[in-house]
């Protein structure tokens, strides 16, 4: 989490974070950057739910990093 100007935690992730990531990232950081909720993220990616693109590798979930920046308006 990050502070906000006030110095108290706030959930998601800043801009810059968002536009700094991999092609693809963990179901951990699609959660936060969407504000989701670990058992709420996992949920949704298990019934092909989620709102973004998700790949299935092995037993571990990515998040396809253009589809999560053009669901928040941030597609380059």
């Amino acid at each position: 989490m990050r502070e906000n100007e006030a110095g108290g935690r706030v959930k998601g992730m800043s801009r810059e974070e968002l536009l700094e990531l991999p092609a693809a990232v963990d179901l951990e950081t699609g959660n936060r950057a969407l504000g989701l909720g670990r058992s709420k993220g996992y949920e949704l990616a298990k019934r092909d739910q989620y709102p973004c693109k998700v790949l299935r590798l092995g037993n571990a979930y990515r998040v396809v990093t253009a589809d999560l920046l053009a669901l928040l308006g941030l597609a380059a």
